[in-house]
């Protein structure tokens, strides 16, 4: 199966189990030719295809709670319930139960994909030898999760960017039309359930953000409350990508809220799973790190050890499997990582040109 068929399988599949919104989708397929790390990010749906066939020795590696389409931008921040800034990962639409090594080799890729684009400096085997080693120096220590108080000064300064001031955050959201098309009634209540109070008034607006889940609904709700704007959006789950490329009917279950709940995790009291939609709070401490805010990072191995220790708070949320995943670590050598990081960054690529040249 090409790039082509399994985009078309994948959306098919897709839309039997959710309302699509097609010119959204039509904008990832463009974002999709724009370059490999946009690609990257859109088609995990592939990834999870071509992992086994072009890494099979690390398919059978011991299964865990994995984030699935994990990548360097798919870390931001949240405040928890008591006000402090938190660092993470911040997406598990794709959370599934897969080998341990599926994570790590997508966050290699990523890094790879990141060095490409002169966003981050230090080569490819270095920067698989930071993943590694704070990969394993947090499976062993049982993990702690990055709050950014009296600690990670470097990270906090970094989630701090200017691209993240206030101002321009609103005037962006507040500048996006009212949506003139129906909320759905579970969308409707599960953003209700998140607001400050279920009574306060809100205008609805079609966000377009995202390249995994670019395509589906996403509804965001404004209000003002108390002196300052507050939002609130909303966007429907299905199982992982994994499932379809697999066909496996028995990993349908949506696994979100079970990922957040047992990972090493201080809880963002804003995320929420109301039925099948996932609804969290929007606000400028509240978001993704993009790539072109990794030029501030002063240690790019720094920077990917605190994604690999992440990375590692998540998997523990599997401690049956803990004490195989380090055995299976420290069996497959030094450069296990970086030969099957090349090997899949390749196989990206042959995909990548295929989509540019079809479409």
């Amino acid at each position: 199966m090409n790039i082509l068929e399994a985009t078309q399988q994948y959306e098919q599949w897709l839309g039997e189990r959710l309302t699509l919104v097609r010119d959204d989708l039509a904008l990832k397929h463009r974002q999709m030719a724009a370059d490999e790390f946009a690609f990257l990010r859109a088609t995990f749906y592939r990834w999870a295809q071509r992992f086994p066939q072009v890494c099979p020795e690390l398919a059978t590696a011991p299964r865990v709670l994995a984030v699935g389409d994990l990548h360097v931008e798919n870390f931001g921040t949240w405040r928890d319930s008591e006000g402090r800034l938190v660092w993470g990962v911040n997406d598990f639409d794709e959370a599934a139960l897969l080998p341990y090594a599926n994570d790590l080799v997508r966050l290699a890729v990523s890094a790879k994909l990141a060095i490409d684009a002169n966003q981050l400096t230090l080569a490819l085997d270095a920067a698989c030898h930071a993943i590694l080693q704070g990969y394993v120096e947090h499976l062993t220590s049982g993990g702690k999760p990055f709050v950014l108080a009296e600690a990670h000064a470097w990270l906090r300064a970094l989630a701090s960017n200017e691209l993240r001031e206030p101002a321009p955050f609103w005037s962006k959201l507040d500048a996006l039309p009212t949506s003139t098309q129906p909320l759905p009634s579970d969308a409707r209540d599960a953003l209700k359930a998140l607001l400050p109070d279920p009574s306060l008034a809100y205008r609805v607006v079609h966000r377009v953000a995202g390249l995994g889940s670019l395509g589906r609904e996403r509804w965001t709700a404004i209000a003002d409350w108390r002196g300052g704007k507050i939002a609130r959006e909303a966007k429907p789950l299905v199982a992982s990508a994994a499932a379809w490329a697999t066909g496996d009917v028995g990993a349908s279950e949506i696994l979100y809220t079970t990922i957040l709940e047992r990972a090493v995790r201080v809880p963002d009291p804003l995320l929420r799973q109301h039925g099948n939609w996932i609804v969290r709070r929007l606000a400028p401490d509240c978001a993704r790190i993009e790539l072109a805010m990794l030029k501030a990072a002063k240690d790019d191995a720094h920077l990917l050890r605190a994604m690999a220790r992440e990375t590692a708070n998540v998997h523990m949320g599997s401690r049956a499997v803990i004490a195989s995943v380090l055995a299976d670590v420290q069996a497959r050598g030094a450069d296990w990582l970086h030969a099957h990081a090349n090997a899949m960054a390749e196989a990206l690529h042959d995909d990548w040109r295929a989509w540019r040249k079809a479409t």
